[in-house]
């Protein structure tokens, strides 16, 4: 015999089934890309492609958008998330907090 199946409308396992957006990742990816270029300049220096008054200058933009790329995919993540919750919770589904939720 199966175990019967619990159907629960918790908030929080709404969430991990929804997974994450694109527009998430694609701005994660953004400042992963900018992570590598910044760690590239040096070979780009060897190679002489970038002088080291460019590399200096563009070492702080790839650090300054890798951060801010950083910051905003965390921040659509999270307000992404927050949404769910919210449209679970007001469709009458149980909010965290109660016995069925383990927030």
């Amino acid at each position: 015999m199966s175990a019967p199946e619990t159907t629960t409308s918790c908030a929080r396992k709404a969430l991990t089934e929804e997974g994450v957006p694109t527009r998430t990742k694609v701005a994660g990816l953004l400042a992963l890309l900018a992570c590598v270029g910044c760690c590239a300049l040096p070979y780009l220096i060897v190679a002489g492609i970038v002088t080291g008054a460019g590399a200096a200058v563009l070492q702080q933009t790839l650090i300054a958008a890798a951060a801010g790329l950083a910051a905003l995919a965390l921040g659509m993540w999270w307000l992404r998330r927050r949404q769910i919750a919210k449209r679970r919770a007001a469709a009458g589904g149980s909010g965290c907090g109660d016995a069925n939720c383990a927030c």
